[in-house]
């Protein structure tokens, strides 16, 4: 479980001796093992550095960030992040990239290679692993990225946006992809996203953060059944939980203006 108690951040004070920017404020929330929590809210509200600092990639100020009761200090084995850059190593081929993780953490050669052609095959890039990632579109790079995560077997599966950069197309084949992978493999998932349509179809709950400083507004649960298929968003309760985020979102904006 990953428990968030009175969490606060602050980037650093300005050269005039003013305070600087609060991104985070007092923030309480808990992500139940094996949940696939979506976060949305306005542009700044600080979504990338709730992530990051589960991730154990910045510090915060205040509050309480532990997973299984354990205080979050830094990166840990039992988490891995999927960016929205992709974040793969151009000079290394696929397989390269994807035994990356597990050769760092000392896993044998052979099991290393296994596990990535394992992975590579179940993510659809089977006969690439020869390629660079400049020879591959953005969407096959995203499917390296999270095949490089899984290929470490993290508890927890950390997303910032990862298919906000690609088309819509590539962008849903990867989410009906995406939810295949929690069916059969049920990690905890934290997903970053700008997509209402997103939030609902993939997550077994919303976090509605407010503007900067980013708090929860609410979490909302999705109400519909697992596993899921695109025929759910022609749902009554789909469309409703979308309009739901829609005005309440559309509402955060126009107080900002």
């Amino acid at each position: 479980m990953i428990k968030v108690r009175g969490l606060s951040k602050e980037f650093g004070t300005l050269h005039n001796g003013s305070s600087g920017v609060l991104a985070l404020s007092n923030i309480d929330f808990e992500v139940r093992d094996n949940e696939f929590l979506t976060v949305i809210g306005p542009s700044g509200c600080g979504k990338t550095t709730l992530l990051r600092i589960i991730a154990g990639l910045i510090p915060y100020d205040q509050g309480e960030v532990a997973i299984d009761g354990r205080p979050v200090t830094g990166p840990g084995p039992e988490r891995a992040v999927v960016f929205q850059n992709f974040a793969l190593m151009p000079w290394a081929d696929i397989l390269t990239n994807v035994t990356f993780g597990l050769e760092i953490r000392g896993t044998p050669k052979a099991e290393c290679r296994a596990t990535a052609k394992e992975l590579i095959k179940l993510v659809g890039l089977e006969g690439f692993e020869q390629r660079l990632p400049k020879e591959l579109s953005g969407g096959m790079q995203q499917r390296v990225g999270l095949a490089r995560a899984l290929a470490v077997n993290p508890q927890i599966l950390l997303m910032d946006e990862p298919f906000g950069s690609l088309d819509e197309q590539t962008r849903r084949l990867l989410q009906e992809e995406l939810l295949n992978l929690w069916e059969r493999e049920r990690k905890t998932v934290v997903f970053i996203t700008h997509s209402m349509d997103e939030a609902v179809m993939l997550g077994d709950r919303v976090m509605l953060m407010t503007p900067r400083p980013g708090k929860v507004k609410e979490m909302i649960d999705i109400p519909l059944n697992r596993p899921r298929s695109r025929e759910v968003e022609k749902s009554g309760a789909f469309l409703e939980v979308k309009e739901y985020l829609w005005q309440n979102l559309r509402a955060m904006q126009v107080s900002e203006s």
